[in-house]
């Protein structure tokens, strides 16, 4: 090991081999006075320790000594220059180190001041520029006017049911009643809640709620100058605005012009107008009962009008508990704040009786309905409300054609005259309503819809565009494209060809993706039922939509993964909040909700050739003659691979011309080329057809609902049939208005299907059916048939299938019970021959019906039957393949 040996000290740069001096870096001469630790021959090591000597060297003076001349400029350099005092002394010229960076505290006061008198100059300027709300102003609005396709006028809907009223017709009660709900200290507050504007400004930098928090002063305010957009801007604007007013107006005058102001609902903009919409008298008449009434539908008449309102969650029957429960809390509030004497509050327990709803002047027949669809339109894409969209001047232009809309009206009315009677069936034909859509494919454009008899008729809620109604077996085609694109678990990604066959037979057992039974809540297998316990045998994927069988379905769906059906039905048109949010076996028999629009636009796609395009019913909008931005036409997208859909629709073009097919006995009358799909679900609660030719798709709804409790009725007896199927009325309805939408039109033909996907055989025997031991009683089925005859029976009524564990609310529509879908259906060919027997044969001298054989001697296509859904809550599955069965 080497030895290392101590280095002499070695020069560290041209610094510290420079002898002291008395230059800049020489250590001031007081640093080496005796006594100080330092002898005054030792070098001093830099800038540091000079700094260091001099510090020492002030020690025990309490205060540094004032250094003048050279001896600062060369000691430390950063005194004031001798020419005199600086403005503002900053950086501080007499303190050193961090010292020199902390304000005295005459520059803060200073600055405190400035700023106040700059603050103060700003508001004074803001408050000099803003101006005081003018009520009759406000109250001047204009009509709206709506055109047709063709550019004639559709309707004029006006603001006209405004009057402004003095505050001293509007009475104490209503005053007190506004007071109590929303502003308690509005006689004595400046006309703003800082604490609650605050809230707002960080509520909207961190993303939350910026609702709520202000006073009546700056609810006047909103109603009259500003928009609804939640900003900082807006609540600065609304701030200003709002001190002015508590400055230059009296409280009673502020109170009235916000009850004048106010949006009520039912079109009534102000009081006055409020009490004849809701009591049919002047506001001054009203008592403190029907003004606690009319203070809680402020709230948002939405969701607190009796009668109902738009959007979801919003029936009669909810809507009136909403309001009672609001007028009950703001007459309790009143004695609460010292409003209302107790003795006075005692005497009102009854809720006040409310008038009916009323149709606005021009919103008669369908033009309620299609002004609905547009205004919320031109509404969601200008970023305005609803008060704002009433005070008028707008020019709408739509894509409604007003020749389709008056046919697609004329077939639901003639369907209903002939079939059904209310007074001559009053407990099953009353309460019987239709939906219809008729949208453009490729383009997107609405161009019909039938939503009710109209709002002059007391129906307000628009059965196009309605949820809560489920869809059945239209969805089947969403599971076939999921195989078609996907394939299933068994085929390596490879798509499914609709020529695989799978099990169609009654009661099968649902498998899970790794082979295990699909387990229902008890914990039991699930068996998929078909209507009328039919069994289908194998049977290819094309036969069992065109006989609509469910078992072969709900097993495919569970092979393709539910998943990717939600996939397809969302690329094709179906809006997130429609899906059943439960991918259970019942996803793939209809349990999601879209309405009648969704469905003809998500079948427009397969008349597109797998094109979606967004539907839309507005095509410009002008304000005062101004083009409004924001109206273009909807980007296409490609949904699917155009050959899918060319598959598709060959398969549901079977529907309709096969003999055996859910839609041969009516749909076929159209003498078109034309494809569709049947759907009928629980317990006959609903019943559908959607279909499409090139140039128009349309989906027609059916059903019936309890307007006190709001919950779908089975149509079971309807119309004098056993049961309304999707292959009855509502195709009547789509045969009935397409013939007349496509009058002169040209005959057009769908692209050609060219082979797509793997075939997939028989894999297995069939199931059999479980052992009494085994057994589980089956869910609803939930398909149907195509219509026995063309006129109603008189035969017994079939009686439900028994319902599961889970139960419903009565006003519930969106509950499933059972868990999924209910009804189903039988096919019926020409002329029922022979016997049919699962897994045998079929011999006939004509038309025979089959299921799992083959036909021999002189037979065509018999009749397959379909039906059933599962009840069970998992997710998941498995696959049976299934090859056999015949024509």
């Amino acid at each position: 090991m080497s030895e290392h040996r101590r280095k002499p000290p070695q020069s560290r740069g041209r610094r510290a081999a420079q002898p002291p001096s008395g230059g800049r870096r020489a250590a001031p001469s007081h640093g080496a006075a005796p006594g100080h630790g330092m002898p005054a021959d030792r070098p001093h090591g830099g800038r540091a320790e000079a700094r260091r000597a001099a510090q020492r060297s002030a020690a025990g003076g309490g205060r540094r000594r004032a250094v003048s001349g050279s001896t600062a400029a060369s000691g430390r350099g950063r005194t004031a220059p001798s020419g005199g005092r600086r403005l503002v002394d900053y950086p501080r010229s007499d303190r050193y180190g961090w010292r020199r960076w902390l304000p005295s505290w005459k520059l803060v006061a200073g600055l405190c001041a400035a700023g106040f008198a700059l603050l103060v100059g700003m508001v004074g300027l803001a408050l000099a520029w803003v101006d005081v709300p003018d009520e009759n102003i406000t109250a001047t609005q204009q009509n709206n006017v709506y055109y047709w396709s063709d550019k004639t006028v559709m309707a004029r809907v006006g603001a006209t049911n405004r009057q402004n009223v003095d505050i001293k017709d509007i009475p104490k009660s209503m005053q007190d009643a506004v007071i109590a709900a929303e502003n308690e200290t509005f006689w004595k507050d400046k006309g703003v809640d800082p604490m609650g504007i605050g809230r707002a400004v960080f509520n909207m930098a961190t993303g939350g709620d910026t609702q709520g928090g202000s006073t009546i002063t700056q609810q006047f305010v909103k109603n009259n100058y500003l928009t609804q957009d939640q900003t900082i801007t807006r609540k600065v604007r609304e701030l200003f605005i709002s001190i002015k007013v508590n400055q230059v107006m009296t409280k009673e005058k502020i109170l009235q012009g916000y009850l004048n102001t106010s949006y009520y609902g039912r079109n009534a903009h102000g009081i006055q107008a409020a009490a004849q919409a809701y009591f049919e008298k002047d506001a001054s008449k009203l008592n403190p009962s029907e003004s606690a009434f009319l203070a809680a539908v402020l709230k948002g008449a939405d969701l607190y009008d009796p009668a109902g309102g738009v959007g979801p969650n919003s029936k009669p029957k909810q809507n009136r508990e909403r309001a009672e429960k609001r007028w009950k809390w703001i007459l309790d509030r009143q004695v609460e704040v010292g409003l209302m004497p107790k003795s006075e509050r005692d005497k009102y327990t009854e809720f006040p009786e409310v008038a009916p709803r009323k149709a606005q002047a021009g919103t008669g027949g369908q033009n309620g309905y299609l002004v609905s669809v547009a205004e919320e339109e031109v509404k969601k894409k200008l970023g305005i409300d609803k008060k704002q969209f009433d005070r008028g001047g707008y020019q709408i232009y739509t894509t409604f054609d007003k020749e389709k809309v008056a046919a697609m009206a004329k077939a639901v009315e003639k369907v209903q005259s002939q079939y059904i009677k209310p007074d001559k069936r009053p407990d099953k034909d009353r309460f019987v309503q239709f939906g219809a859509a008729s949208v453009e494919p490729g383009t997107g454009k609405i161009v019909a819809i039938y939503g009710g008899p109209g709002f002059d008729k007391n129906h307000f809620i628009n059965n196009a565009d309605t949820q809560g109604v489920p869809v059945g077996s239209t969805w089947k085609p969403f599971v076939l494209g999921a195989a078609m694109e996907y394939g299933t678990y068994r085929s390596g990604g490879e798509g499914i060809s609709p020529e695989s066959k799978y099990n169609g037979d009654n009661k099968l057992k649902v498998k899970r993706q790794d082979g295990t039974d699909y387990l229902d809540k008890e914990g039991n297998p699930f068996y998929q039922v078909n209507d009328a316990d039919k069994d289908h045998g194998y049977i290819t994927l094309r036969r069992a939509m065109e006989v609509s069988a469910n078992t072969p379905f709900v097993q495919l769906g569970m092979d393709v993964g539910m998943d990717k059906v939600k996939q397809v039905a969302s690329s094709a048109g179906i809006e997130d909040n429609s899906f059943d949010p439960n991918l259970n076996p019942s996803f793939a028999l209809g349990t999601s909700t879209p309405g009648a629009i969704e469905m003809a636009n998500s079948y427009a796609t397969f008349a597109a050739s797998g094109t979606h395009v967004d539907t839309y019913s507005v095509v410009e909008v002008r304000k005062n003659g101004e083009k409004k931005p924001g109206f273009d036409r909807p980007q296409k997208e490609t949904a699917m691979d155009s050959n899918i859909a060319a598959n598709i629709t060959d398969v549901l073009r079977g529907v309709i011309e096969k003999p055996h097919g859910t839609g041969y006995a009516r749909a076929r009358a159209l003498g078109r080329p034309a494809a569709g799909k049947t759907g009928t679900t629980d317990e006959n609660k609903s019943a559908w057809w959607v279909g499409y030719t090139p140039q128009l798709s349309t989906a027609v709804t059916m059903f019936r609902t309890d307007p006190d409790e709001g919950r779908l009725l089975s149509m079971n007896k309807t119309g004098g049939f056993d049961s309304i199927h999707g292959g009855a009325l509502p195709t009547q309805v789509w045969v009935d208005y397409m013939a007349a939408a496509l009058k002169g039109q040209p005959v057009k033909d769908f692209p050609k299907a060219r082979p797509i996907g793997k075939k997939a055989d028989q894999i297995g025997a069939p199931s059999p059916t479980p052992s009494p031991s085994e057994e589980v009683e089956p869910s609803p089925s939930q398909e149907e048939t195509t219509e026995p005859s063309q006129e109603p029976t008189t035969s017994a009524p079939t009686s439900p299938s028994p319902s599961g564990s889970q139960s419903c609310e009565p006003w519930d529509w969106l509950c499933r019970e059972n868990g999924g879908q209910e009804n189903g259906g039988t096919d019926q060919g020409n002329t029922s021959t022979g016997s049919q027997d699962n897994g045998g044969s079929t011999t006939g001298s004509t038309t025979g019906t089959d299921t799992g054989g083959t036909d021999t001697g002189a037979t065509t296509e018999g009749t397959e039957g379909n039906s059933g859904r599962p009840g069970g809550e998992e997710d998941g599955g498995s696959t049976i393949w299934g090859n056999g069965g015949g024509t």
